[in-house]
């Protein structure tokens, strides 16, 4: 790759991970994750992993540290869905979301 092509995927890396910063924060902030669909994120995150991944076999840093930095903040959204799910299920009636 050139030096352009890296600036390129940094730039890049840089502005999708921070995109996900703010939503992170509100989830945290508020817990409110009525708007947030379980499969889809569960299969984003596992996408975002899987991203990750395939950044330490090519060894690509902008793909490394941008799907490491999404990987943690996704991952603690869906985290945080699974627990207020579950918390907002009446016991022994399973549920879906």
């Amino acid at each position: 790759m050139t030096a352009a092509t890296d600036w390129i995927g940094y730039a890049a890396a840089v502005l999708t991970t921070a995109s996900f910063v703010p939503q992170a924060w509100l989830t945290f902030r508020t817990r409110d994750v009525s708007g947030i669909s379980l499969g889809m994120y569960a299969s984003f995150t596992l996408g975002v992993a899987l991203w990750l991944a395939y950044g330490i076999a090519i060894g690509q840093w902008p793909i490394i540290v941008a799907n490491a930095t999404t990987l943690a903040l996704a991952a603690s959204i869906l985290a945080v869905k699974i627990v207020e799910t579950r918390r907002a299920q009446p016991s022994g009636r399973p549920g879906r979301s």
